[in-house]
Parts: C-alpha cells; structure tokens; sequence
C-alpha cells in the first residue's frame, strides 16, 4: 500500500469511487480500448458522479483530480474540469438509471460502425445488453445532439455503438460497465473476422429473446 495514496485518499470526498474511475480508465489504455487520453469513465457516488477529466494523461491522475459532478453537471470538487464528454454520461444516469458508464474509442466496434446500424446476433452474448445493440446516429463530441443520440440507442439497453466514434456501456457497477465494453468489442470482432470470408450465421430473435431471459439471472457475487 502507498501511505501516501492512504493518507490522500483519508481527505478525499467519494475516494474510492474516484480511485475506481482511475484504475479503470488506466485498464482502457492497457487493454487497448483507447490510446492516449481519448475514452472516459465515470461512476455513481450517491447523487453525484465521478468522472475523468478532460485530456489529462490517465498514468498521472490523483484521487483530487477526478472531478466530482451532480446530475446537472456543476462540478462540485475537483481539480480539473471534467471530460467534455459528461452530458453524454449525464444523461446514462439520468434517463437509464446507469450505475457507471464507460467510453471507448474501441478498433472493431468503430468499425462495425462504419458498416451497419447494429451488431450482429453472431453470439448468445448480446444479451447481456438486454438483446440487440444499436449503433447511435453520428453527432459532434461532446455535443447535446450526441447526447441524445446515446440516450434514443440505449433505451431497454446496456450498451451502444456510437458511429464514427466509438462504444458506450453501462452497468450497476464500474466493473459490469467495464466488462460490457470489452464484451461488445469482442462481438465486433467476431463478426468482421467472419465477414471476411463468408456470410456470417446469425441467432434468430427467438433465441436471442430467450437468452436475454437467461442472462436476467445470472451471475454471483463471491461472499
């Protein structure tokens, strides 16, 4: 343990929160789900949010950088000012009851994007996201019209693609939002690496409904 971290985070509004927002945005760059500062993470702290801020190097966050918002997006504590990306995270908390949000800029998604209006039932794991996932209509970063976009795709859903962009994912927890976007990019690579050769076999709805039944209760959470 760093006594240092421990003493910083002794002094910390919503410290562990923002510690998770860090680990998990520096995971981004490690799994290659962004590069560089692009992506952003964010989490549920009571009737607040913490949140990346906008363009800092994520090997060199501390708990005090990691702004803290409340659903309106006045920054309430922090040292940075947060991810240009927050009305898109915002309205996740607002209109689809998120826990946590995680961007990414992922390779295989963003390319899906350019393709297709949804991913393919290429595998029963869609539905984790609660069955098909969109691809939300192409807006400027950091804009309402994106906002809006995000939150029209992700309606009955945990995830979408956002064209020309990049992924955004939601969970009860950070760890579920982060596991969903590492999930949809792996179903987006799974189904341009079958398109190269052939028509890819899809699930039919049927099947993917039933897995989405399934999916409802599974899981544990180890005492």
């Amino acid at each position: 343990m760093d006594p240092e971290a421990d003493a910083e985070a002794d002094e910390v509004r919503c410290a562990r929160e923002r510690r998770e927002v860090i680990a998990t945005a520096r995971r981004m760059t490690d799994d290659r789900l962004v590069v560089g500062t692009s992506g952003n993470v964010s989490v549920r702290c009571g009737d607040l949010v913490a949140v990346t801020p906008s363009g800092v190097d994520y090997e060199l966050l501390r708990l005090r950088d990691v702004p803290l918002v409340d659903l309106d997006g006045v920054v309430v504590d922090g040292a940075l000012k947060p991810t240009s990306e927050l009305p898109m995270h915002l309205v996740a908390y607002r209109e689809h009851d998120a826990g946590a949000v995680v961007h990414t800029h992922s390779l295989h998604a963003t390319a899906l994007s350019l393709l297709r209006d949804d991913v393919p039932a290429v595998h029963y794991q869609l539905a984790d996201y609660g069955g098909s996932v969109a691809v939300a209509e192409y807006a400027t970063f950091g804009s309402d019209e994106l906002a809006r976009s995000v939150s029209a795709a992700l309606a009955g859903r945990t995830g979408c693609i956002l064209r020309n962009h990049g992924t955004v994912t939601t969970g009860d927890t950070l760890g579920k939002a982060y596991n969903r976007a590492r999930q949809l990019e792996w179903l987006c690579e799974l189904w341009l690496t079958a398109s190269r050769v052939g028509e890819p076999r899809l699930l039919d709805d049927a099947e993917l409904a039933r897995c989405v039944d399934l999916f409802s209760g599974y899981g544990q959470t180890p005492r």
